[in-house]
């Protein structure tokens, strides 16, 4: 279940006995945690950690009665720490903090009134982490409400981005929410905060994407973006003034070539592909796995129309040339760069 499905049936009055809060993402969990918050008053929510404490003093707390409040929430955190340490650390002394029987033996008969909510944030849904979260979700396996706290995809964040901002009343241009959400990663917990801040500084002005380079957390890489989109336009005194930016404020500019070389690759392979306009080209990324900005589909449709396919493929042995300048001993990286855009916008 999502955090939004779990957030409409707690609307509605569905309060479980029990909820399994499973995954990383920040902001679904922070939402659900507000709201599952405001629905008791202060004393009858009770915090545990179980990195602190055993589950069986949480599922005492949670039979025992109060003659204050009628619905209790117990918030417990850590929910990982109840699993069983493998032999070493048991060796070491390290005992499990839970036994899963006690938690299914309550929940078939639990306390009217009382929600046990179990934060498990640790262990992502893929790679290393997946096995791990399984044994969280095997151990939790008698807590039948179990809320999925996924990470965003990149247009999911998009367009949860656009929803904050005009809740806050926000205006960004379609340029100015890409960079925003681009420019961090998608994290829509950090967007969240940062919109609430342009939403403050705007006051009630539209902002565009140099505003986001000049106001947001990670405003350097931002700046990339830029100098990309300048070479992309094959415009050399604007390149040349950004990357003065970035040399003065220390950017490290191997990061700016990364940056470069994907965009000039994913031209060329438009051009060859006979892509004409930014709706072919975000269409025909998305058919091989590679999502993509309307945005940046338009910054790889204008590189592809100012670069012929020798022109990009000169452009790449550039950027090659240029990392390579960079990882010499005691490079000048700022003479290696300049350089290169005077190269490649000749």
């Amino acid at each position: 279940m999502s955090p939004a499905q779990f957030l409409a049936r707690i609307r509605q009055n569905a309060r479980p006995p029990a909820v399994l809060l499973l995954g990383p993402e920040a902001y679904g969990r922070l939402r659900v945690k507000e709201e599952m918050l405001a629905a008791f008053p202060g004393d009858a929510i009770a915090r545990h950690d179980l990195a602190e404490t055993r589950l069986a003093e949480v599922i005492d707390d949670a039979r025992s009665l109060s003659l204050f409040a009628a619905e209790r929430l117990a918030w417990v955190v850590n929910a990982e720490a109840a699993l069983p340490r493998g032999r070493s650390e048991e060796e070491d002394g390290e005992a499990a903090a839970g036994d899963p029987s006690l938690l299914a033996a309550y929940l078939r008969d639990p306390t009217p009134g009382v929600t046990l909510v179990f934060e498990a944030a640790r262990f992502d849904f893929e790679g290393d982490d997946k096995r791990k979260q399984e044994r969280v979700r095997k151990f939790y396996a008698a807590v039948r409400e179990v809320v999925e706290l996924r990470r965003y995809s990149s247009q999911e964040a998009r367009s949860e981005a656009d929803a904050l901002a005009r809740r806050a009343g926000l205006r960004l241009g379609p340029g100015a929410l890409d960079l925003l959400v681009e420019a961090l990663g998608a994290d829509i917990a950090r967007i969240s905060v940062e919109i609430e801040k342009l939403a403050l500084y705007a006051q009630n002005r539209p902002l565009g994407p140099e505003d986001i380079a000049a106001l947001a957390p990670e405003a350097r890489a931002s700046t990339i973006f830029a100098l990309v989109n300048a070479l992309g336009r094959r415009d050399r005194p604007r390149a040349l003034e950004i990357l003065d930016t970035l040399t003065r404020e220390g950017e490290y500019l191997p990061l700016a070539l990364t940056f470069l070389s994907t965009q000039f690759r994913m031209a060329l392979a438009a051009r060859e592909a006979g892509l004409k306009s930014p709706q072919q080209v975000q269409a025909h990324f998305a058919r091989i796995g590679v999502p993509m900005w309307p945005s940046r589909a338009e910054q790889v449709s204008q590189t592809a129309a100012k670069f012929d396919s020798s022109q990009m493929e000169r452009a790449v042995k550039l950027i090659f040339e240029a990392d390579r300048g960079l990882r010499d001993a005691r490079p000048d990286d700022r003479i290696v760069m300049e350089q290169f855009v005077l190269k490649l916008t000749a």
